[in-house]
């Protein structure tokens, strides 16, 4: 690597170090890159590559599964979600610890949103587990892990801006592959947790008080509208009577007609505010996707995925090796950067030495995602950490501690995602997308 790059390495360290934002560091570490290597027109070339990196007909998804997701959390979903919970696994050992993950598998998969499953979920489920006896940076800490599984399922944003930068890559294909490796996270969080809540002694009921559970078959018929939004955005991908940009609007109609007509839980007032919110937060989004592909440009022109590649697999040829080391990679990766800008400057240099070894890029993308889920979890950047301390009124490191159980149990599954290929591509192959 160049000197010039060396010096972009470090000037991107120090800038994550001394907190500034991610979009920030990316933008800047571009202009003084290039400044350093001399290219011609800086300010008209950097203009250019941020305008082309959001000027895609598939990121109109972003802002549509964004907004749907802020309809879903203000229109009553946690609430009908936690009570279908509640009744298919609440009568489990440590049952609430149950309901939490399930709830969040459920919540952040069909609002797209691991940081509104955070919230939404951990505002209702944190105190009610406090308040039975469960210990506070347990219930954060099982609250911010399960919500990541969201990302996995479908439908997922970060899904979408990796199949953009992959090129070639299908999103319903992604959409299927990423379901039973999201169950499995799933699953490990939810037994792992129900280990803890037995040798802990979490969950057991208070003499003379008798414990309810709502009826499943009512619980089931308020959930299924918001269940059905899955099953509408992927079964109208599959078939193939909309894309995935075209289902996002639909999402947001089915969204807004729950809330406003079905679940009569958003008033017309309400949704200005709602829809400030999501843009605010595309606008941060697109920021950083922006950012990112500047970014991404300069280091291709620099061929700095070729020199990774290279640099790889002069150190081994196989693959199980490799796939370790990029694992590894990944999950520092993760720790200092956003999901967004990690996904879009590390698939141009990952992907290709993925496919040399043999892997599809479908199955590459679910292994991307499943280390940088870990990332949302860890300190500096971990936004579902944050957020999750924030709601449940703990401190980071506290959590942090309280997370190590649950960072094994994603670790492993991260491990069994990569390695056998059929827990991703069965899905997808059995459809033949």
């Amino acid at each position: 690597m160049t000197q010039e790059l060396a010096i972009l390495m470090a000037l991107f360290m120090a800038l994550l170090c001394l907190r500034v934002p991610i979009a920030f560091v990316l933008g800047m570490v571009t202009v003084v890159t290039a400044v350093a290597l001399d290219y011609d027109n800086i300010p008209l070339s950097v203009a250019s590559d941020l305008s082309n990196g959001i000027d895609s007909f598939a990121l109109l998804a972003i802002p549509f599964f964004i907004l749907a997701g802020e309809l879903m959390g203000s229109g009553g979903l946690a609430r009908r979600l936690i009570d279908l919970a509640t009744a298919v696994v609440g009568r489990l050992p440590g049952g609430l610890a149950a309901v939490n993950t399930m709830t969040c598998m459920l919540f952040g998969a069909i609002s797209g949103s691991s940081v509104a499953a955070v919230s939404s979920i951990g505002g209702t489920l944190i105190p009610e587990m406090n308040r039975k006896g469960y210990d506070r940076d347990f219930n954060i800490a099982i609250t911010a892990s399960a919500a990541t599984t969201g990302l996995l399922i479908p439908p997922s944003n970060i899904m979408i801006v990796y199949a953009l930068v992959a090129g070639n890559v299908s999103v319903a294909a992604l959409f299927m592959a990423g379901i039973v490796p999201g169950i499995v996270v799933g699953l490990g969080i939810m037994a792992v947790a129900l280990v803890l809540c037995l040798k802990r002694g979490y969950g057991k009921a208070v003499a003379g008080v008798a414990v309810s559970y709502p009826p499943l078959m009512a619980s089931l018929l308020g959930a299924v509208p918001s269940l059905l939004l899955v099953i509408i955005v992927l079964g109208g991908i599959l078939e193939g009577i909309f894309t995935a940009t075209e289902a996002s609007a639909i999402a947001v109609l089915w969204a807004l007609i729950l809330g406003v007509v079905c679940y009569r839980e958003i008033a017309w007032s309400d949704l200005p505010e709602i829809i400030l919110k999501a843009a605010r937060t595309t606008a941060v989004v697109l920021f950083l996707v922006a950012c990112s592909y500047a970014m991404s440009r300069l280091l291709t022109q620099e061929q700095v995925p070729q020199q990774v590649s290279a640099g790889l697999l002069s150190l081994s040829e196989n693959p199980i090796v490799i796939l370790l080391m990029m694992n590894l990679i990944l999950l520092m990766v993760g720790v200092f950067m956003d999901m967004t800008p990690a996904v879009l400057i590390f698939t141009p240099i990952f992907l290709p030495i993925a496919t040399a070894l043999g892997l599809d890029p479908v199955h590459f993308g679910i292994i991307l995602i499943a280390n940088l889920c870990i990332g949302l979890l860890t300190p500096p950047v971990g936004t579902c950490l944050f957020v999750g301390a924030g709601v449940g009124k703990s401190d980071i490191m506290s959590v942090s501690r309280a997370m190590l159980p649950f960072y094994a149990v994603m670790v492993i599954a991260l491990l069994v995602i990569t390695y056998w290929a059929p827990l991703s591509m069965f899905l997808p192959r059995l459809i033949g997308v």
